[in-house]
């Protein structure tokens, strides 16, 4: 059994080795030869378990080597945004990150090609290993792709010496790709098993310092040189007293801590889950950080199979490799309730679960300048041509009133649209940490309609990945039951569109423009639309009149998702002791996060401009007064409560 967890050390596992940017076919049972797009992802063995053994609590490391270009810098930022701990990173200025292409042809079939030619990574030196990097953490995994070249041999074997010299045990992933060791073609990536006497003795070496040991069946007989499975277990049994961990797929695992048994199922069996296997890719790297999650935690061995199984489960029921493997609580929430579905990405309620628990930012409050206007900018026009061409021109101005205010800081934003927006949109996206927003609703649409298209999927699919969508629908409980039918299926469509292309979702409901607002109309809009199985990451509501319609409001976010980001406030071109009074009011939510104010903060401005009398200066001054004033009152309003 692992020892349990020692609190003098700040890491709880460090990996080492390959760092690549995988880029996998979107399209499913081609070849890859007919591939027409790809998604990017963090992919290497070690990258992934750094990763996955970060979403499942473990505070983890990576050592490795990355280019000084754009997919480096994206391993690093996506790493930090994972909370791995990246400065055992080095940047290597003369050589690329490593790329890979994958594909998923038919189950259980997925080629791949490395471009891995004297990639970044490969060039990891003695010189890249920190002692005291390697000394805080209570293990270190070596990998076996790493082995196959001197300089990241000796790197690693470093690594060894001074984690066994700091106290800290030593995980050998096995991982055996033929042709990264020049045994196979470069079409051949997918290939498992080729037999080799160098491959064999490198492995052979590593084995008596490991305390942990794990590979598939083709890994062990590479890693012991047999050429049966009880030989290779018992040869490994022979050099080293580590624990050994047999990968069997979807048979699950085999754990063996003592003596190999003649009969190889008299070990400690963890039994697989019975899944819809999608992508094979991945899987092995999702089951070691289950694996390392008990294994550190000082679980029985049974249990840390379980969880190995099950993170396992989750990586071949999905496409990707990193981003599908399982938050702890998603992981808990699947092994407490498991799944109708064979094929978990097909379980909404997981999937909910996997997205919102592994979100690229946390924003725990959120202000921002809401321009996303055109009907209202159209109107001031009156026809103009001129004036209507302007309109661009003054959302970019806007978007300068909004930085001046934010200053860099995160928790701020604006709301943009596609139709005037494109240069603002341009300019918002160079501000780091800045949150957008854009608008899909027909103006004033009721029923609720898309604007331009009604294939989100088309509309949306080049959008940047941290926009959110916003859609607003004029909603009351009381409308008829065919006008809340047409409208739940629009929403249902953005939710939809939302999820399957990996966006966020604001919905933001306006009943007050159509009817009377109580203590219950907007809680009781949010559980219909709930009850629909849509759930949104923010909700944009008017203010309320009092504390009771706010608890209201809360209750049916925390029961139904509290997963939710949270509401924030729209303005409706309410003057500011208007929106003052709300602010104060909405202070006693729970789910409150800020606010989105839009004509309160711009109208003025766009008047005059448009119409000639205002200088690009005095209107970004005049919205940055107006922003910053309701910045102002909000954070005022949020100190006051925690006083």
């Amino acid at each position: 059994m692992a020892q349990p967890e020692n609190g003098t050390k700040t890491l709880d596992v460090i990996t080492i080795g390959r760092a690549s940017v995988d880029l996998y076919g979107q399209q499913i049972g081609t070849r890859l030869e007919d591939i027409g797009s790809f998604a990017k992802s963090v992919g290497g063995c070690p990258t992934n378990i750094a990763v996955g053994t970060a979403r499942l609590g473990l505070k983890s490391a990576l050592i490795t080597r990355v280019g000084n270009e754009q997919m480096g810098r994206f391993i690093r930022e996506q790493l930090q945004r994972e909370g791995v701990e990246t400065s055992g990173i080095a940047t290597d200025p003369d050589r690329l990150t490593a790329l890979v292409l994958l594909s998923v042809e038919a189950e259980g079939v997925s080629p791949m090609i490395f471009y891995r030619t004297d990639c970044a990574d490969m060039a990891l030196s003695e010189d890249d290993i920190d002692e005291a990097l390697v000394a805080s953490s209570r293990a270190v995994v070596v990998t076996g792709t790493h082995f196959s070249r001197p300089n990241s041999e000796a790197a690693q074997k470093k690594a060894i010496r001074l984690a066994k010299a700091a106290g800290a045990r030593v995980a050998f992933d096995i991982d055996y790709r033929p042709n990264l060791w020049g045994l196979a073609g470069h079409d051949a990536g997918f290939e498992r098993y080729v037999a080799s006497d160098i491959v064999s003795q490198k492995y052979k070496s590593v084995l008596p310092d490991c305390d942990l040991i794990v590979g598939t069946e083709e890994e062990v007989l590479i890693a012991s040189g047999e050429a049966d499975l009880l030989s290779a277990l018992r040869t490994i049994r022979s050099l080293s007293p580590a624990t050994i961990v047999l990968k069997r797929g979807p048979m699950g695992c085999i754990v063996y801590d003592g003596a190999v048994p003649e009969n190889l199922e008299d070990g400690i069996v963890g039994k697989g889950f019975p899944i819809e296997v999608y992508n094979v890719l991945g899987a092995g790297d999702a089951f070691m950080s289950g694996w390392l999650r008990g294994w550190l935690k000082g679980e029985p061995h049974a249990t840390s199979a379980t969880w190995a199984n099950a993170c396992g489960a989750f990586a071949v029921s999905r496409l990707l490799c990193a981003p599908e493997y399982p938050s702890w609580i998603e992981l808990n929430h699947f092994l407490e309730k498991g799944s109708p579905e064979r094929a978990l990405r097909k379980d909404p309620e997981l999937n909910h679960v996997h997205w919102a628990t592994n979100r690229r930012q946390q924003i725990p409050s959120l202000m921002a300048l809401a321009i996303d206007h055109r009907s209202q900018l159209e109107d001031l026009a009156q026809g103009d041509a001129k004036v209507l061409a302007r309109i661009p021109a003054f959302k970019a101005l806007a978007v300068q009133a909004a930085t001046r205010i934010a200053k860099g800081r995160p928790g701020f934003g604006m709301l943009l649209d596609d139709k005037y927006g494109r240069d603002a949109l341009f300019a918002a996206g160079a501000e780091k940490d800045f949150w957008i927003a854009r608008p899909i609703e027909l103006p004033g649409s009721r029923p609720l309609q898309f604007e331009f298209s009604q294939d989100l999927g088309s509309r949306t699919i080049d959008w940047p990945v941290d926009h959110c969508i916003k859609v607003l629908c004029f909603y009351r409980p009381d409308d008829s039951a065919d006008l809340k039918r047409t409208q739940i299926e629009k929403l249902r469509t953005a939710y939809d569109a939302a999820r399957k292309i990996g966006r966020d979702l604001l919905i933001e409901i306006i009943a007050g423009k159509h009817g009377a607002v109580n203590d219950t109309t907007i809680a009781q809009a949010l559980t219909e639309i709930y009850d629909a199985g849509i759930k949104p990451d923010w909700w944009k509501l008017e203010a309320q009149a009092n504390a009771a319609a706010w608890d209201a409001i809360d209750r049916v976010i925390e029961t139904r998702d509290p997963f939710c980001r949270g509401v924030v406030l729209l303005g409706l071109d309410a003057p500011l002791d208007v929106l003052e009074a709300g602010f104060a009011a909405a202070r006693s939510s729970r789910t409150v996060k800020g606010f989105a104010v839009g004509r309160t903060i711009f109208g003025e401005a766009a008047r005059a401009w448009l119409g000639g009398t205002m200088s690009d200066e005095e209107a970004v001054a005049e919205m940055a007064g107006r922003f910053g004033t309701l910045v102002d009152i909000w954070e005022r309003l949020g100190k006051t409560e925690a006083a």
